[in-house]
């Protein structure tokens, strides 16, 4: 019923939002009669503001056209490599006329990033998305919004999500023979299980996996995100938080957890912040502030799209990872896409090479949280595995923005090209098997340490 009343909310309060905008730009024209009114900006801007608190945001574009590498313009084309019916797999793919450029970017390493299912659409990672693709070659995962999927394309759960994560890395070693894989903060998680069970089935796994900012341990230095999905039970958000989708859209009866939910969940978080950035934004339109005024509007236009979760992945999602900690226990089995049951390994997974990343100042996955990794996948050598801390940074900041570009892409540049074959070898099945190396014992404390350390001075 919250649905309904939400969505019946959103549509008387459009033709007033549109009202709004039309009343913003009339008295910012200095031609229009209204315009030449003494506090015409102080009005314009009031309007404006009221327009972008009330209207309605859709999934933006990950809007990457060119990129700039070494001087040479890239052209980067987007398209939809795999369409699955709760997610797509793009591709960046890089084209240039410059013979010695596009030589260098075919030898560059594929990379998969598994962007987060959790409220927002994968366009946050546009950053990520385009600071690697200067040296890589990017696949991202575009998940769909659940309430615009019929309910004839079935259910879809968590044990989906990780057999998706499974086929997409397949089709990257069809394509290049192998390939690494980059997870940021909720998909740590299914990402890690999925190569788990590749590892225990004898596949080939990727090179190497980057995880960011994710619960791999939510007992962890637990943050108020945590503590509301560990205190509340599982009934709890079955009847509370998840509704049925209202008949006008395409996904009319499914049950989700609403993207609108979630998004006052995010505000609710920090209030006083919002509320100061909004008033910062209606002083610059006074002051003709253009610069600060994009950026405002290029973040909330992102920040405010959100989409809703199938019920079931999201429900499955609390109690996996916040209430039974089954990945850490040891206790997660998952249904293949052929029915079979297999419990998750970690410690099964011996030749891919592991590099977490966390802010110091994350507030969605608390410290300690990724790190976590390391000890459960005692079967990868100790020399294959780093962790970094970022100073000063918090959730969003370890993989977009200042920090992400200066600290930990040359971390995280460096780790994957460390672990890439120097020289293109025969493409091997998808399904090869790879020799098993004999667990080794992790490093001591000292050492992780030390490369805290060393990535604090840099």
């Amino acid at each position: 019923m919250l649905y309904h009343l939400y969505e019946t909310q959103r549509s008387l309060m459009e033709p007033f939002t549109d009202l709004a905008q039309s009343a913003a730009k009339v008295y910012g024209n200095p031609l229009s009669l209204l315009g030449q009114n003494p506090f015409a900006q102080r009005i314009s801007a009031g309007y404006d503001l009221l327009h972008r608190l009330g209207k309605d945001y859709e999934k933006p574009e990950f809007g990457l056209r060119t990129i700039d590498v070494d001087g040479v313009g890239i052209a980067i084309h987007e398209r939809v490599e795999i369409n699955k019916p709760f997610c797509e797999l793009r591709r960046f793919k890089r084209f240039s006329d410059d013979p010695a450029t596009l030589e260098k970017l075919k030898g560059q390493p594929a990379v998969l990033i598994v962007a987060p299912l959790s409220g927002h659409y994968a366009t946050l990672l546009r950053d990520t998305v385009k600071t690697m693709l200067k040296d890589h070659k990017v696949y991202i995962t575009d998940w769909k919004n659940a309430r615009l999927i019929p309910l004839s394309e079935g259910e879809f759960h968590l044990d989906d999500y990780v057999n998706y994560v499974q086929e997409f890395i397949r089709h990257l070693q069809g394509i290049y023979g192998n390939c690494h894989v980059m997870s940021v903060c909720q998909p740590t998680v299914p990402v890690l299980a999925a190569v788990s069970l590749m590892a225990s089935r004898g596949e080939t796994t990727p090179l190497s996996m980057t995880m960011m900012g994710g619960p791999i341990d939510a007992r962890k230095s637990p943050t108020a995100v945590n503590n509301l999905a560990m205190n509340k039970s599982y009934e709890w958000f079955e009847n509370n938080v998840i509704y049925r989708v209202p008949t006008s859209f395409a996904g009319a009866g499914r049950r989700v957890y609403p993207g609108f939910l979630q998004h006052s969940g995010f505000v609710a978080m920090n209030p006083s912040n919002h509320a100061k950035s909004h008033y910062d934004y209606f002083k610059d339109l006074i002051k003709g502030d253009d610069a600060s005024t994009e950026a405002h509007r290029k973040f909330y236009d992102e920040y405010n799209a959100v989409l809703d979760m199938d019920a079931d992945y999201y429900l499955e999602t609390i109690k996996v990872v916040f209430q039974e900690f089954s990945l850490v226990n040891g206790t997660w089995d998952v249904k293949g896409v052929d029915g079979k049951i297999e419990r998750v390994r970690p410690q099964d997974i011996t030749t891919t090479a592991l590099f977490s990343v966390e802010g110091e100042l994350d507030d969605i996955s608390g410290s300690g949280q990724t790190e976590a990794v390391h000890s459960i996948c005692s079967g990868v050598v100790a020399t294959e595995q780093k962790h970094l801390e970022v100073p000063g940074a918090g959730h969003y900041g370890i993989f977009s923005g200042r920090r992400w570009r200066e600290v930990v892409y040359p971390h995280v540049k460096a780790f994957i090209l460390s672990h890439q074959p120097k020289a293109a070898s025969a493409k091997a099945p998808a399904t090869a098997p790879k020799p098993a190396a004999a667990p080794v014992k992790r490093a001591p404390a000292a050492t992780k340490t030390a490369v805290k350390k060393v990535a604090r001075k840099k």
